[in-house]
């Protein structure tokens, strides 16, 4: 049974400006902490085997400069890997735009890990989809992360999770719902964006994830 009140209060979320290959790069960054040592979420989050008990499963190299693909998701190359603390990724959905993930890792005591993730998307076409079609995307996405970290928290406190159908549980819908409402307060936090325009992002984002 998730505590989904304390599930989503276990991140903080914020947007900000992060550069990548291209230039300047909008990002968004997830920080939450962890009841395990940093060599026990480094391998959860580098090791094949593991990434596919919480992510999704992966084929190919996982080393610098390697090619990785995520089952049904992206893909990319290994950009920064320095083990236990670093780990930067292009992440790439098709021909969509090039976007890059950074994780990093910090101890919190012997046995607690800080957690950072940041995903960062070219400045120009960030600006662009918001101006065209307002927050939608930034929530989603913010939504997506949450739901994989949450993943993450089950696996490493030993929770057994088929990583490509646990999302269609209806606890697991619910906390992306409220995860969802707490990147719409970021949102308009940021950008001043009008309730209106919030509220309908978050309803484009539920649907995404609850296609009832």
């Amino acid at each position: 049974m998730i505590d989904i009140v304390n599930q989503v209060n276990a991140a903080h979320r914020e947007l900000g400006n992060a550069p990548v290959a291209s230039g300047e790069g909008r990002s968004l960054l997830l920080r939450r902490t962890y009841d395990a040592p940093i060599e026990d979420v480094w391998s959860a989050c580098t090791e094949a085997e593991r990434l596919g008990r919480w992510l999704a499963p992966v084929e190919g190299e996982l080393r610098l400069g390697g090619r990785y693909q995520l089952k049904g998701n992206a893909g990319g190359e290994v950009l920064r890997c320095e083990p236990p603390r670093l780990l930067k990724v292009t992440w790439e959905m098709g021909e969509g735009m090039p976007t890059e993930v950074e994780v990093r890792l910090s101890d919190d005591g012997p046995q607690r890990t800080v957690l950072e993730l940041e995903h960062a998307s070219p400045a120009g076409i960030v600006d662009e989809l918001v101006r065209a079609y307002g927050p939608g995307g930034t929530i989603g996405i913010g939504g997506g992360w949450d739901l994989a970290l949450l993943g993450l928290d089950h696996h490493l406190r030993g929770a057994d999770l088929d990583a490509e159908t646990w999302e269609d549980d209806p606890e697991v819908r619910e906390f992306a719902r409220h995860a969802c409402r707490a990147w719409g307060a970021v949102v308009q936090a940021a950008w001043g964006t009008s309730e209106e325009d919030v509220e309908a992002a978050i309803a484009f984002a539920v649907q995404h994830f609850d296609p009832r």
